[in-house]
């Protein structure tokens, strides 16, 4: 036995078991699964296709359909609400709940940022009505203007006009806060780029010490690529105590590492980001650490898709014998990926959830190119993915 399979398995869990992984899934699916992660998994293809994408949606190329019929339909729940029903209803099935993701960001108008809000609100009455859907998610570069967000954080003055823009944005989150906690639904702020990112701690805070005093309504999320987000997680749960809030934080690795390192190398200063994996990893095992030792007043959600930290949360939890339901301990997955994570831990008992994101299929390209990319085979031809979905089609005598 390797030690990559001993870190699958502990007690009740076997991450390799593609049976349960894939139990909802058909032949077919999962065929066309295989082809599509046999194609990201070309490097070149994917860089090529995703810059091919992005121009096609920017001229408004009649490419909509070709999007939909393969990455969309493995990535997203649906273009509505409505449509998504069904993938939230066969998430439920399997004891797995929903947290839903409208695909909107990257907006530059009031208009469109006031839509995004309306829409959100929907998706939090939408949630409330469906006990499977726990959480929505948000961006803020959805609700405001990225410059807008970067002046912020820079500490420059604000003209009358960019200061009502500004206090617009803390209205249209706050409006969708008070919405959230009188549905009793739950909101993840996502994190963004670094130079934007102390302005969305801010508001995450402030809505954190307005929302979260009885339970954990919302939640920052917490980049721990970046080297200084292990002290300021600890720093935010001081700050949580001392103010008699509850901290809602969501743990993720990072998305944004190329763009940060190539930003700091060009602007000349220190990059945010750990000088390798190991060190990313580290923190992200000690931030698991941290807020299991505090779960009491800590609610988190390990969003990763790294086994070796589902492990090791796990065994965190059963060797202190907690509760695996537990509302503040919690692991969510992307829909689409680590099937084999998501399933298996609710199988056994824990509280799992999978983001669905869903909105018009232009609208949501960047998220899905950002997917692409993250696919790409690291080591050798073949993912992690494309392994587990190889190893299930063997298993069921299905061809390549």
């Amino acid at each position: 036995m390797t030690s990559d399979t001993k870190i699958r398995k502990i007690n009740t869990v076997d991450f390799s078991n593609t049976e349960i992984a894939f139990e909802g899934v058909s032949d077919s699916e999962l065929k066309n699964a295989a082809w599509l992660f046999g194609m990201m998994n070309k490097k070149r293809l994917v860089s090529i296709g995703s810059q091919l994408g992005l121009l096609a949606v920017k001229l408004r190329l009649p490419v909509n359909g070709l999007i939909e019929r393969t990455i969309f339909r493995q990535f997203c729940g649906g273009k509505t609400l409505l449509e998504c029903q069904p993938t939230v209803d066969k998430l439920y099935a399997r004891n797995v709940l929903t947290i839903l993701d409208y695909g909107a960001e990257g907006k530059s108008t009031e208009e469109a940022f006031n839509a995004t809000m309306r829409e959100t609100m929907r998706a939090v009455r939408f949630a409330h009505e469906n006990e499977s859907v726990s959480v929505v998610s948000i961006k803020m570069t959805g609700l405001a203007r990225f410059a807008l967000l970067e002046k912020v954080q820079l500490g420059e003055k604000l003209t009358s006009a960019e200061q009502k823009e500004y206090d617009n944005v803390f209205k249209r989150l706050d409006s969708i806060c008070y919405v959230a906690h009188q549905n009793d639904v739950a909101i993840f702020i996502d994190a963004e780029e670094s130079w934007i990112q102390d302005t969305i701690d801010y508001m995450a805070i402030a809505m954190m010490e307005r929302y979260n005093r009885r339970r954990a309504i919302i939640y920052n999320t917490f980049q721990l690529y970046r080297h200084d987000r292990l002290d300021f997680l600890k720093k935010s749960h001081y700050l949580a105590h001392k103010k008699r809030y509850i901290l809602g934080a969501k743990l993720v690795r990072g998305a944004y590492m190329e763009k940060e390192n190539n930003r700091a190398a060009e602007k000349g200063y220190a990059s945010p980001i750990q000088r390798d994996k190991p060190a990313s990893d580290k923190d992200f095992n000690s931030a698991i650490r941290f807020c299991i030792d505090n779960y009491e007043e800590i609610a988190f959600c390990n969003a990763s898709h790294n086994e070796t930290s589902a492990w090791y949360m796990m065994e965190l939890i059963e060797r202190r014998k907690l509760e695996k339901a537990h509302p503040h301990l919690n692991f969510c997955q992307l829909l689409g990926m680590s099937d084999h994570l998501s399933f298996n831990l609710a199988k056994a008992g824990f509280c799992v959830a999978k983001f669905v994101p869903y909105g018009p299929v232009r609208d949501v390209v960047p998220y899905l190119i950002r997917r692409a990319k993250e696919n790409t085979a690291v080591l050798g031809d073949m993912s992690r993915e494309l392994g587990y979905i190889t190893t299930e089609m063997e298993r069921r005598g299905l061809k390549k």
